[in-house]
């Protein structure tokens, strides 16, 4: 199984979250960014129907992969 870890930290004068190198959008409170980070990863642990996906890599070339609709384990980390 994979797992997504949630970060919370200072961004833009704010708080946010991030997965890896991605950002969220900036939250006025630390609270309020870890409500979103909260909902976010409960989101991801909900299983899907096996599918193929699409998305573009960091070189900018789309890929399709094959999806087992299998859910991550995931968590916020403060």
């Amino acid at each position: 199984m994979s797992e997504v870890h949630y970060k919370i930290v200072p961004h833009d004068g704010g708080w946010t979250y991030k997965v890896g190198d991605v950002f969220a959008e900036t939250y006025r409170t630390k609270a309020e960014a870890e409500a979103a980070a909260a909902r976010a990863a409960a989101e991801q642990r909900v299983p899907t129907s096996p599918t193929d996906i699409q998305y573009e890599d960091e070189k900018g070339n789309w890929r399709t992969e094959h999806s087992s609709g299998e859910a991550p384990d995931t968590d916020v980390r403060g």
